[in-house]
């Protein structure tokens, strides 16, 4: 079995990965880690105006600690599942998540994404997006929304959508 998993640095995220290792069995499962660094959405609002002399230096530099950040977030994903027996791949891509994870499972062809969500509503919803929303829309596999245990909500951890 094939199976994605595009993480951020949340709990969430961490929840996917340990939802995986609860549910696969290592021996037939590679686990492709994926995460994407949106430069534009987390650039400065300056950036994207052109203002300011230094600011193509300024911001090169910035972006190459979000990537080395995001080598660091995979690696750690990466040894968490390599130690519970996965064959593990990883990634770092730089773009809009949600179009470069669709893309990325084009052309992977996973039996299954598991992604975490963050349960945005409303006005966050509207503003923010919902990467795992948009995943489990277009996706052309199997997808599964993860979502941490609420200390109350024994058993509702996962939605399989």
């Amino acid at each position: 079995m094939k199976i994605l998993v595009p993480i951020d640095d949340s709990a969430f995220s961490k929840a996917a990965v340990e939802s995986v290792i609860k549910q696969f069995r290592p021996d037939d499962t590679q686990v492709y880690v994926l995460h994407v660094v949106e430069t534009l959405n987390l650039a400065p609002v300056y950036v994207g105006m052109g203002v300011g002399p230094s600011v193509p230096a300024d911001f090169a530099g910035t972006i190459e600690q979000w990537l080395d950040k995001a080598e660091q977030l995979v690696a750690q994903s990466a040894k968490r599942l390599e130690s519970a027996g996965f064959r593990v791949a990883t990634s770092v891509k730089e773009g809009e998540a949600k179009k470069e994870i669709l893309e990325f499972a084009e052309q992977w062809q996973p039996d299954l994404v598991v992604v975490g969500s963050h349960g945005r509503r409303g006005f966050d919803r509207l503003l923010l997006g919902s990467v795992s929303e948009a995943v489990a829309r277009h996706a052309h596999c199997s997808v599964q929304i993860v979502r941490p245990a609420a200390p109350h909500a024994a058993g509702s951890e996962k939605e399989v959508v």
